[in-house]
Order: structure tokens, then C-alpha cells, then sequence
């Protein structure tokens, strides 16, 4: 068996819906044995976010399946004192727990970070929040919220509109990988100093750290960004431009591409032109080069331009739907989904390619309570080494 970075490693996951169940996910492409505890008869909260719904097991949702393949499932109520027990036991044996529960919930069950550390001092034990654990503890976390309290929602969509969240659960994500971060650094330090330690991440932060420049344009500043649709605020052409019959996103990133952008399309005068010779004169005269440039560019339809552009590497590309982008990274040779299990979908695949084998094949996510038998009976078991004998995901 091929060896990879957390073999061994034993992941207690405690998490449920998109950040921490990614994070647990990326653990389990890695390698780490991780398993995922559930409530019974419900599961996790996205099991039933659906449609689309898939075939799997249980009549699972296609949510629920992008975050949660290669685990172990255990369905237990901590609330029953048998269970509670088995529960603590994962913990004491864990490498790495992952929980997103309410604050205190976990605590008054004996699943608190220290009341798992003194058992376990080995832990790596990260919690994933909405607001963090002091004053905004008691505040619900979800995507949706901190989009919007958090200014991510005020820098997109129109000028002139309302103010739009991302089209997908983007600050769930980029929490998650965060979190992921945060426990392989730990672990590594864990290799010197022989302890664990307890990692906080909150969508708020991810947030913010994730708005880089226009964060740190607002701490320079102190005057908040604004709304612009597709356009960049400090680069030009850095959006959508309409072409004869549709939209084709043009980035400009310096003035050496401007200048084949311009002598592409017909006019190389554009780039001596006062108005628009450097990044910082075609900013500011922004609606004069789009009109310029959208005048062009209806000569031709987005296909035409955008293989026009890319023969002289200028960043140039149709806006299209995710099919579109799944086609692209097949012709691009970048395998964008693993093969599917029998009778499963595709999974989308580990997103890192390296050299060695380092990523797990990808195996179906699980069915709710698919693996009690196997878990509840290790954890019985007494102290043992882990094993699931027939039930390794690999």
C-alpha cells in the first residue's frame, strides 16, 4: 500500500455541514483515517440539503457527498451516556478532532478542549466557528451571514445594485481550508514538542484575511471599497467587455499585454495614447478605454478573440458555465473529477497534483451510521491499535 502523509493519523469529526467537513475531507484525501460522527436517524445537517440529490445510500444530497468522501460513519447520540461514552473514547484516541458544535455544547458533554487534552495531550483539537469564541460566540455561524456582515457582500455585484453574495458558499470554503492549515501545522509542531494544541478559526477572519487587497487598501485608507461588477479596482482592462455576440473577460495585467491587446485588435495606437499608455491612465480613464475597446471588439464574436489573444498571451477568456469549466480543465489535461465508484458520480478530485503519490483514491462518501458496527466495536475494544479490518476506505 502506497505510503502517504497522514497514514495513521486518526481524525475524530465532530463537524457537520461544509467548513469543518471539508477540512476532515482534505485530511482524509491526505491519508488520515477520519471518522465522522453523526446524530442518529438525521446525520449531518446537509444530508438533507437538497435538491440535487444523488443515488447514494440513504438517498443522500449532492451537498453533502462534495465534503465528505473517504470517512467512516458512526451515528451517536450524545445525549445517551453509552454513546457519550463511546464519544469521549474516539476523542481520548484521536490525533485530530474537528467541531463546529454551539458554545458550551460540547463542554457540558466532557468533549471540551481540556477536558480532552488532560486525557489526550497529543490532541490537535479545532474548532471552526461562525464569530469566534469571546463576544460573537452566541452568534449563528453560516456562509450567507458572513458574507454579509463582513463586507464581501458590499464589493460584489453592480455599481448600481443591490449588493450580491458569491455563487457559492465561498467563505464556508476558504474557512475550511483554513482549518486545514491550521491542523497540519500543528501536527508538524506536534513532531517536535510531542503535544498538541487547540486551533480556532471563525468564517469573520477567513473572511477578511481571504479580501487581501481590498482589505488592506481599506487599512490604508480607512475609506471602504465599493461595488464595481466584474471590474478590478486598480487594473485596466480588468473585466467583462461585450464582443459581437457575448461577453469576453479581459485581464490586463501590465502594460506589455495591453499593448498586444490593443495591436490584436487592430488599433496598436491605443497603447501610446496618453490616456491609456500606463495602468494608472487607463484607470482613471476607464469609460473612455471601454468604449474604445468594446467598439473593436465587436468585429468579432468572444471565440474568435479570445483564441486571438491567447496566441499572443494575453489573459483573455468567454464567460462560460460550470460545464464549460469542466470541459476546459479536461482539454487543459487536468482530470478535474476521479472516476466514479460503481454506480456513484464522479467525485470532484483533490484539487493539489504532486509528484509522489500522496492523495488517497477517492472513495463514495458514507452512508449515515455505515461503519457503527466496525467503530463501535474498536472503540470497546479497549486500548488497541486503530483498525477497521475491512472497512478501510482504501
Amino acid at each position: 500500500m502506497t505510503a502517504r502523509p497522514l497514514d495513521g493519523v486518526l481524525v475524530a469529526d465532530f463537524s457537520r455541514v461544509l467548513a469543518g467537513p471539508l477540512c476532515t475531507m482534505t485530511l482524509a484525501d491526505l491519508g488520515a483515517t477520519v471518522i465522522k460522527v453523526e446524530r442518529p436517524g438525521a446525520g449531518d445537517d446537509t444530508r438533507a440539503w437538497g435538491p440535487p440529490w444523488t443515488a447514494a445510500p440513504q438517498g443522500s444530497s449532492t451537498y453533502f457527498e462534495s465534503v465528505n468522501r473517504s470517512k467512516h460513519s458512526v451515528a451517536l447520540d450524545l445525549d445517551d451516556p453509552g454513546d457519550l461514552a463511546l464519544a469521549r473514547e474516539l476523542a481520548r484516541r484521536a490525533d485530530v478532532l474537528v467541531e463546529n458544535f454551539k458554545p458550551g455544547a460540547l463542554e457540558r458533554r466532557g468533549l471540551g478542549y481540556a477536558q480532552v487534552a488532560e486525557a489526550n495531550p497529543r490532541v490537535v483539537y479545532c474548532s471552526v466557528s461562525g464569530f469566534g469564541g469571546g463576544a460573537g460566540a452566541a452568534r449563528p455561524g453560516y456562509d450567507f451571514i458572513a458574507q454579509a456582515v463582513g463586507g464581501l457582500m458590499s464589493i460584489t455585484g453592480e455599481a448600481d445594485g443591490e449588493p450580491m453574495k458569491a455563487g457559492v458558499a465561498l467563505v464556508d470554503v476558504l474557512t475550511g481550508k483554513d482549518a486545514a492549515i491550521g491542523v497540519l501545522a500543528a501536527l508538524a509542531a506536534r513532531e517536535r514538542t510531542g503535544r498538541g494544541c487547540r486551533i480556532e478559526v471563525n468564517l469573520l477572519s477567513s473572511l477578511l484575511a481571504a479580501l487581501v487587497n481590498q482589505a488592506q487598501g481599506y487599512l490604508e485608507t480607512g475609506v471602504p471599497p465599493r461595488r464595481m461588477g466584474n471590474r478590478h479596482p486598480s487594473i485596466a482592462p480588468y473585466e467583462t467587455l461585450r464582443c459581437r455576440d457575448g461577453l469576453l473577460a479581459v485581464a490586463c495585467g501590465n502594460d506589455g499585454q495591453f499593448a498586444r491587446f490593443a495591436a490584436v485588435l487592430g488599433e496598436p495606437g491605443l497603447a501610446a495614447d496618453e490616456r491609456f499608455a500606463t495602468n494608472a491612465a487607463r484607470v482613471e480613464h476607464r469609460e473612455e478605454l471601454v468604449a474604445a475597446l468594446e467598439a473593436l471588439l465587436a468585429a468579432a464574436g468572444a471565440a474568435e478573440w479570445e483564441e486571438r489573444l491567447a496566441a499572443v498571451q494575453v489573459p483573455a477568456g468567454r464567460v462560460g458555465d460550470l460545464a464549460a469549466g469542466f470541459a476546459l480543465a479536461e482539454r487543459l489535461g487536468l482530470a478535474p473529477a476521479a472516476p466514479p465508484a460503481p454506480g456513484r458520480a464522479p467525485q470532484v478530485r483533490h484539487p493539489v497534483t504532486y509528484s509522489a503519490d500522496l492523495v488517497r483514491p477517492p472513495q463514495p462518501p458514507p452512508g449515515l451510521g455505515e461503519h457503527d458496527a466496525a467503530v463501535r466495536a474498536w472503540l470497546a475494544a479497549g486500548p488497541a491499535p486503530f483498525t477497521l479490518e475491512g472497512h478501510d476506505p482504501e
